[in-house]
């Protein structure tokens, strides 16, 4: 059996023939307020997709996020409350803008808890970052309620979740920001990319110029931005993508599907990311093991299945935050989740094969804990 990684991108004839229509029209970018064809393209299909008024895109997901936060004139003074169990971009972002990172600690479901924020929200919070983990949505519910009761803006981090959904409503639909990434393991691709979902016509006004040096007609900088646009290259590759969006979203259930099945009953593991009221893409699917899962791991890639640890180390105690004073926070269920969480591949070029060995193996490590 070859080496099976945790992602690889599903990529095709309409990917490749979409990139060389770019290199052909010799537009490899464009930096007008609308932005090129392709871009318009892409960002059409996406707000279609969730549905929402606007969406902008952008050359990564942590352009936008930072992109939204700026929008919403997060400054020094000011702090936004992010989970400590997420990729660093999710903290980085709010120190970029020069505000102070708030951690929260997360629920047995990795995602934020709304009774944490409640008790860290302060008269200086100006925004809450909730993230969609793993392709799973966070309680909307509760935490647009704490947000809304205090006044401040959502900006939801759905960088692994598009296509996913909340009490039957698209992750991405909102009135505030939700960030959507296009990195070359999600969901969508185009290598690098990104995009803000939005119904407030202000914000998306915003955002279109700060993506492009706060520019809206030509030379005119009207606020503050940098160069956050994504080439026509990479959008016309995401508006193929926008395509597929349902077909891989449906081979990630499938496969997930099977390994619910293949596991059942197997001791040791467990699924914490199932409550009905949400629907899950399977970006990963991540397990919690009780015992030893460092060693699961290790028996796991000796054996080819590319599991990965996401995350082993939270944002608060990597040596940048660490440095600033967050490592002794207390965040039981983060420091839990980072100890057990292992994910195994999901992704949708995955053979039913594959998909039997993986569950082989992983029960087999188990055994030789």
């Amino acid at each position: 059996m070859n080496f099976i990684p945790i992602n690889k991108p599903v990529i095709g004839e309409a990917e490749k023939k979409a990139v060389l229509s770019v290199l052909d029209s010799g537009m490899l970018t464009d930096a007008s307020y609308a932005g090129g064809k392709r871009v318009q393209e892409f960002e059409k299909k996406l707000s279609a997709q969730v549905g929402v008024k606007h969406a902008v895109a952008v050359n990564s997901g942590t352009a936008a996020l930072q992109t939204s936060l700026m929008a919403y004139n997060v400054k020094e003074g000011d702090e936004v409350i992010i989970p400590a169990f997420t990729f660093e971009a999710t903290a980085n972002v709010v120190i970029a803008c020069s505000a102070k990172p708030v951690f929260a600690d997360v629920q047995s479901d990795y995602t934020i808890d709304p009774d944490d924020v409640k008790r860290k929200i302060t008269s200086r919070t100006k925004a809450i970052i909730p993230v969609h983990l793993y392709g799973y949505p966070t309680d909307l519910d509760e935490i647009r309620e704490v947000a809304s009761a205090n006044s401040v803006r959502l900006i939801e981090d759905a960088a692994e979740s598009l296509g996913s959904e909340y009490k039957g409503t698209q992750i991405g639909r909102t009135k505030d920001a939700a960030c959507f990434s296009l990195y070359a393991t999600k969901v969508i691709t185009s290598g690098e990319g990104g995009a803000i979902t939005t119904d407030d016509d202000e914000m998306a006004d915003k955002l279109r110029m700060m993506r492009n040096h706060g520019m809206k007609d030509g030379y005119d900088t009207r606020i503050l931005g940098y160069n956050f646009r994504l080439p026509e290259v990479q959008a016309a590759i995401a508006a193929v993508q926008m395509d597929r969006l349902p077909e891989l979203i449906a081979a990630r259930r499938k496969n997930a599907r099977m390994l619910d099945e293949l596991l059942s009953g197997t001791r040791g593991i467990s699924m914490r990311q199932t409550k009905k009221d949400r629907t899950h893409i399977w970006y990963l699917y991540t397990l919690y093991v009780d015992a030893m899962r460092d060693k699961v791991n290790d028996s796991l890639r000796a054996h080819g299945v590319g599991s990965a640890i996401y995350w082993k180390t939270p944002v608060n105690r990597m040596e940048l935050y660490a440095k600033m004073g967050y490592a002794d926070l207390q965040l039981p269920m983060v420091y839990d989740s980072c100890d057990h969480v292992l994910s195994v591949p999901v992704h949708p070029l995955l053979t039913e094969e594959e998909v039997h060995y993986i569950a082989e193996q992983l029960r087999a490590a188990l055994k030789g804990r």
